[in-house]
Order: C-alpha cells, then structure tokens, then sequence
C-alpha cells in the first residue's frame, strides 16, 4: 500500500500524519509533500511527535512535484477547507481522500499556548488517520 499526504507546505499536518502511519504499519510505503513546501518542518511538530515517541528530526519538506511520476493507492489531503486551497495531485493515484485540519502553524500566543495547539492537531491526526488506517486494513484483508 501507497500514500501520499498533502499539503502546502508539508511542515506539519502531512509531516504529523506521515509519521503516525508509519508507525501503525511498518509495510505501508507512506510519503508525504507540500504545493509550497517550507525549509524545515516546523519544531513543534518535531517536539510534539518526539512526545509521541516518533522521531521527525530527520524529515525535510518536499515538494509534490518529486512525486508526480509514481504511483499511489490513495493521496490524501489534509489541509483545512476553511482557510486554505487543497492541492490536486494530477499523478496516477486510485484512491483520493481529504482529511482536513487546522493548521497549528497559525498558532498565536506564547510558547505554552502554541504548544497545546500542536498537541491537539497531532491528537486528532493521530485519531483520524488511525481510524483511516483500520479501514484500509480491513479491506486489505
């Protein structure tokens, strides 16, 4: 199974969301990217998944594009309908899902204020993408 998470800058959400479907499935082949990606993920992210026990340290944005060429069983996106214009994958993809989220990089406040901001998005990433990742697996089996 393949995957690939969107988003625009592909600092947070997809990074958050890469990292738990890795590590609910070690066969899952998951990637995640951004239309705009930034030069590093953001260093909440990395210390709220650090808290998670799932280390982004190493992870670097990337861009869609790099991806364009493959193929995927599902693209997902994550970014918030609200506020925000969803990429469009135009590769050869099977499944399309979105998945959206607020993005806690817009987080105001203090550093204990934005904290807690990160803590609920990876929460409920963590939540949704594990409900997602069921799914799939049950229907691989």
């Amino acid at each position: 199974m393949k995957i690939l998470i969107l988003c625009t800058g592909n600092s947070c959400r997809s990074q958050i969301a890469e990292g738990f479907l890795k590590s609910f499935d070690d066969k899952l082949l998951v990637y995640s990217a951004g239309t705009k990606p930034t030069v590093n993920v953001n260093p909440y992210a990395i210390r709220v998944m650090a808290e998670a026990g799932i280390d982004l340290k190493g992870n670097k944005p990337k861009n869609v594009d790099e991806f364009l060429s493959q193929e995927f069983d599902y693209v997902i996106t994550v970014c918030d309908d609200a506020k925000e214009t969803c990429p469009v994958f135009i590769g050869k993809v099977k499944n399309r899902l979105h998945i959206g989220f607020e993005d806690p990089a817009d987080a105001k406040g203090t550093d204990d204020e934005i904290i807690v901001k990160f803590r609920d998005a990876r929460d409920q990433i963590k939540a949704r993408f594990w409900e997602f990742y069921i799914q799939i697996d049950t229907f691989s089996n």
